[in-house]
């Protein structure tokens, strides 16, 4: 969803006040993945940005395809990759 690049390069400055150990959190964030802070956080909000605002759309479809997403829903999964998800050690569990 995001807007395609246009001619318009201008840029604006945009002012942040955080408490030291969230800045070097994000710090240390962007550093794995090779980028600025200030690349992370854009990057970071933009996609959050994305998100909300998808979060808000609204799909319409009739009676009939619903019926049909409903019933997919539904339907237990049967498939060895789904069986073998749900028997994987959970990170977070002892």
């Amino acid at each position: 969803m995001r807007q395609p690049h246009t001619a318009d390069a201008t840029t604006y400055a945009v002012n942040l006040r955080m408490r030291g150990d969230a800045r070097a959190l994000i710090d240390c964030a962007a550093k794995s993945r090779g980028k600025s802070r200030t690349e992370f956080m854009i990057d970071a909000a933009l996609r959050s940005a994305e998100e909300a605002l998808l979060d808000q759309a609204l799909v319409r479809v009739d009676a009939e395809t619903y019926a049909q997403f409903v019933a997919i829903l539904d339907q237990p999964p049967d498939s060895e990759g789904f069986k073998r998800l749900m028997n994987v050690r959970k990170p977070w569990a002892p």
